[in-house]
């Protein structure tokens, strides 16, 4: 089978594998200057844009449905692991599900007319 290359990068050839430590290196550089100069644009960002006049609720509903798909996902994971490969996957699945629940709270309370009622700290 012939390989393509999505991206048509001129510099790689069809048969060429990747060279990892150079990829590393080349990731190191990006990184370094990312965090000398904030201000310059991160070329990965672009990958993935959320627009910038979404609302608040559907940010919130999209990040608490995202959650729920990795709740089911780990889950199905743990269920096919076992010993400490386990307990990562149920750590990682408790964790979305704990996620998951502060998002739909936050929600409830911009549903919610009434105020929300102070924590109480012991």
């Amino acid at each position: 089978m012939k390989k393509t290359n999505p991206l048509g990068n001129p510099t790689l050839s069809e048969s060429e594998d990747l060279d990892l430590p150079q990829l590393s290196q080349a990731t190191q550089r990006a990184v370094s200057a990312r965090l000398r100069n904030p201000k310059q644009p991160d070329p990965v960002s672009h990958v993935f844009t959320i627009l910038p006049d979404v609302d608040t609720p559907t940010l919130l509903a999209h990040a608490s449905e995202t959650l729920a798909s990795m709740n089911v996902m780990t889950t199905d994971l743990a269920d096919q692991l076992e010993g400490s490969h386990r307990n990562v996957a149920l750590a990682m699945q408790q964790l979305a599900v704990l996620a998951e629940m502060l998002i739909n709270r936050a929600l409830d309370n911009l549903d919610s007319p009434t105020p929300a009622v102070a924590p109480v700290c012991h």
